[in-house]
């Protein structure tokens, strides 16, 4: 498979089966025979991946045969927070730019894509010399896509958390779940504020608005060694959107998921190596100067302050409705403190500094 060159993506079926929790298999196997109906059922091996905490994921192998075929189950309730329609047009126009897996097919509730070989990314190779560039230049690519004239080029930040915010409920359905989040979460209104002040600041920055993925955790990016490429998957969240953030939240995402470390968060000395890689594609062929670097540096190191803040709403909106076997208590209060940590230090940043 060669994602760099460009690619026409031909017309994706849409396959009337809604995948079952129970039959995750059984359900796949129905995709299976829309999409590859020469698989003989017997050959056929699955594989369910447990890394992701959002959806179900499924891998589907025949054989010998090198195609193997990834069943994506969305998470109960996602569509409240996902616009699948978006989803399906962003994976289309990237893949057509070579950024993006092919698209096999949808059904009701998930996707069917191609298997990018190769590793997702950890704490540790995330920051390896051979790594980091790709994904400075990657991402830097990325950002200068043009969507056409049908999308609109207005940043989604406020837009994704007044429509995230709506859905934290006053009074949370379990009790348990109610009496963890109570104090620190509830009412609703005290994180709208927030989000309301931090974006009326983060939006004075002038920071420029782009072509984001807006979820570039450590799985969602394969590295594939014997070609020396990085690729990026899962654009749900894909939209225009501030630069800054892309890369702050990025950044963000390299003390892990799991078992998080925010002293591993990186340093400026590494932040500023992979800024000057960055800026020198997206840039290209404009000339880097320091300025530029510290102004990005700054801009960056704000808009994670966003991005905790975003998955900390996210994370409250999952303990709602989410069927998947993890703390999103936890993870949403383990984000919020780092944002009321960092906010003061990270807000108070200039370029001079």
């Amino acid at each position: 498979m060669d994602l760099e060159r460009n690619h026409v993506q031909t017309e994706v079926p849409a396959i009337p089966i809604t995948v079952l929790e129970e039959a995750l298999f059984e359900g796949a196997r129905g995709i299976l025979s829309h999409i590859r109906p020469l698989w003989k059922p017997e050959d056929i091996e699955f594989k369910l991946f447990t890394d992701g905490i959002t959806n179900k994921l499924v891998g589907c192998f025949h054989g010998e045969v090198t195609d193997t075929v990834l069943i994506r189950i969305y998470g109960n309730k996602t569509d409240l927070l996902i616009d699948r329609t978006a989803e399906t047009r962003n994976i289309k126009l990237l893949h057509s730019r070579g950024f993006a897996p092919s698209l096999y097919a949808t059904f009701n509730n998930g996707l069917a894509y191609e298997f990018v070989p190769g590793a997702t990314l950890t704490p540790t190779s995330v920051k390896d010399d051979q790594i980091w560039p790709l994904i400075a230049q990657r991402m830097a690519e990325m950002h200068r896509v043009d969507c056409g004239k049908g999308v609109p080029r207005t940043p989604v930040l406020r837009t994704k958390f007044h429509q995230f915010l709506a859905l934290i409920p006053e009074k949370f359905s379990n009790d348990k779940i109610h009496n963890r989040v109570k104090d620190q979460f509830l009412p609703p209104s005290k994180l709208k504020k927030e989000a309301q002040e931090l974006c009326d600041y983060l939006e004075k920055l002038n920071n420029p608005v782009v072509f984001a993925h807006n979820d570039l955790l450590l799985g969602n990016v394969i590295y594939t060694e014997t070609e020396q490429r990085v690729t990026f998957i899962d654009y749900e969240y894909a939209a225009y959107n501030y630069q800054a953030f892309d890369i702050g939240n990025h950044f963000n995402e390299f003390v892990g998921i799991d078992e998080i470390d925010y002293s591993i968060y990186p340093s400026r000395d590494f932040q500023m190596k992979w800024l000057r890689v960055y800026l020198e594609t997206f840039s290209h062929p404009q000339t880097i100067s320091q300025s530029d670097l510290n102004r990005l540096y700054v801009q960056v190191n704000k808009f994670a302050l966003a991005s905790h803040l975003f998955w900390t709403v996210w994370s409250l909106i999952q303990a709602e409705h989410s069927t998947i076997d993890f703390d999103f208590v936890q993870y949403a209060e383990i984000r919020y403190e780092e944002y009321l940590r960092t906010k003061n230090e990270f807000l108070e940043l200039s370029i001079e500094d």
